[in-house]
């Protein structure tokens, strides 16, 4: 039995290009990691009944919290209580842009972004190897991407970070107005009640063109499913693809 993944790309805030080649980079990986996704922009999908269907929910580079938000209240209560039923949470990239007005959504990303300096040649630190989301990676990993900055430090909220920017190899004049920890969080799961969620903030720009990078996020992918709560792996579970 494979598990069933809604991937949501909607925005209501900036838009990244790279959303369109990331979905056909997943769908390409599907059988990989043995996952269905079902790719969508229409927040009317979020209802209580539809979420129920879904191992895990994957937030696609999503943004926007104004009048313009990515789901309206209804969305927010079905998201809301499918999480507290067990379902999982993968977040990508600017999904810590999105839904910044919603506390419980802030314990699943771990924290809210801020700002970013320029994409430039950058270096992050793997501060556990031993995690399926980083054991293919490199103890410094050199890489063109962002480099976020955050509102709070997700470990605050219980995250375990896997991942930290070394601030030494790039430049970021951009001011600081909140503490998001030393050393810097990009990578991090957060273990919430039941189910596991997994927040990274790399971009997926290249993700189609780079294996080590869609070999990091499908090893978050899994280990997000591990967390056995749902109906793929429980037949006792309340939510999740049925056997």
């Amino acid at each position: 039995m494979s598990a069933r993944i809604l991937a949501y790309s909607a925005t209501a805030g900036y838009r990244h290009e790279s959303i369109e080649p990331s979905i056909e980079a997943l769908k390409a990986t599907a059988s990989s990691i043995n996952v269905e996704y079902d790719f969508t922009e229409d927040k009317s999908q979020f209802t209580d009944e539809n979420l129920a269907k879904y191992d895990a929910i994957l937030f696609l580079n999503n943004s926007g919290i104004t009048v313009c938000t990515v789901l309206d209240d209804t969305g927010k209560a079905a998201l809301q209580k499918y999480f507290n039923l067990g379902g999982n949470f993968i977040g990508v990239h600017c999904a810590s842009d999105a839904l910044r007005d919603t506390p419980f959504f802030k314990k699943q990303i771990g924290a809210y972004f801020d700002y970013h300096p320029d994409i430039q040649e950058s270096v992050v630190d793997v501060v556990d190897n031993t995690h399926p989301s980083t054991n293919m990676l490199p103890a410094h990993w050199k890489l063109l991407d962002e480099m976020y900055n955050f509102q709070s430090d997700p470990r605050e909220v219980g995250a375990n970070v896997l991942l930290t920017a070394d601030e030494s190899s790039y430049s970021d004049p951009g001011e600081r107005k909140f503490d998001h920890g030393t050393p810097h969080p990009i990578g991090k799961f957060v273990l919430c009640s039941s189910p596991f969620n997994s927040y990274n903030n790399r971009s997926l720009a290249h993700l189609p063109q780079d294996e080590l990078f869609l070999g990091h996020v499908l090893g978050g992918i899994a280990w997000t499913l591990e967390s056995r709560t749902t109906r793929a792996f429980d037949s006792f579970a309340k939510v999740g693809n049925p056997p």
